[in-house]
């Protein structure tokens, strides 16, 4: 990761607007060369990213997205240039998908709540699904569970039809980018380009992981390190769909509506509004 870089003094006065002075600093994290801090004042909380080289490229195209979907509750300011690039969105005061199941996979307690928030993402998808979007990045820690409900957060790579889809998106996270997606990012014929099906089974995973705290796929079992092996090569063997599920099962009963989303072909796989509804029955 390096060391993390200073805090973009273009961004500062928009920051000063929205949270008042002073303001108060928090690192956040800083990976693919963009970094994010947590801004607080006397006047309310925001979050700061700041990007160079491809992290840059990669701030500029979550603003534009940000810009797009139409949410001037979510983006509040943003700038920069193909070097260096920020922007300035509200902060979601709440616990991500993985806090919320913490309690789960510690002592398998939780479950009414992890099933209602299971719901409530799969929903938030959903609706992102009907306005036309892709998430495209969907894990774990990308879902916050607010008061008003999910927001879903780091869309760099987010698209919709018309767009072009981001030149350095590669499927998203590898440990949870569909076979057909690992498939497509590994010919050679980039950018790839996500859709509703992709987003279904990363969000399958990610709430996998939030239940066993482990990737989805079984890498032990078909004798591979994943840490010995580059993204392009874990592709390889998620394409051809030769990795079982992950044999963890702390919660059966919902890790078997899971099942279909995981393992089926990509026409085959339930919606993100459908996951939900299936979700909501068996919580009753």
């Amino acid at each position: 990761m390096g060391e993390f870089p200073p805090f973009p003094t273009p961004a500062l006065a928009s920051t000063e607007a929205a949270c008042g002075t002073p303001v108060e600093l928090t690192e956040i994290s800083y990976r693919r060369g963009a970094a994010v801090w947590k801004a607080a004042g006397p006047d309310g909380t925001v979050a700061v990213k700041a990007g160079d080289g491809k992290g840059a490229a990669a701030t500029q195209r979550e603003a534009a997205v940000l810009k797009a979907l139409g949410q001037p509750d979510y983006l509040l300011a943003s700038g920069g240039d193909a070097d260096a690039a920020w922007l300035v969105t509200q902060w979601f005061a709440g616990p991500s998908t993985w806090q919320v199941f913490a309690r789960v996979r510690k002592d398998a307690y939780g479950k009414d709540d992890a099933r209602s928030a299971s719901v409530d993402l799969c929903r938030a998808v959903a609706e992102l699904h009907a306005s036309g979007w892709i998430h495209a990045d969907l894990q774990p820690s990308h879902g916050i569970h607010a008061d008003h409900g999910v927001r879903l957060l780091d869309c760099s790579w987010s698209w919709r039809d018309g767009m072009e889809p981001a030149t350095e998106f590669r499927g998203g996270l590898t440990h949870l980018v569909a076979p057909e997606l690992a498939e497509f990012a590994n010919a050679g014929r980039q950018p790839p380009t996500p859709s509703t099906a992709t987003d279904v089974y990363a969000l399958a995973g990610t709430l996998w992981t939030c239940v066993t705290g482990r990737w989805p796929l079984d890498y032990a079992a078909a004798g591979i390190d994943p840490g010995r092996l580059t993204p392009a090569e874990l592709r390889t063997h998620i394409a051809g769909r030769d990795l079982p599920l992950d044999s963890a099962a702390p919660w059966p009963a919902f890790q078997d509506i899971l099942r279909p989303a995981l393992l089926s072909r990509a026409g085959d796989r339930p919606t993100a509004a459908e996951l939900a509804a299936t979700l909501a029955r068996a919580a009753k």
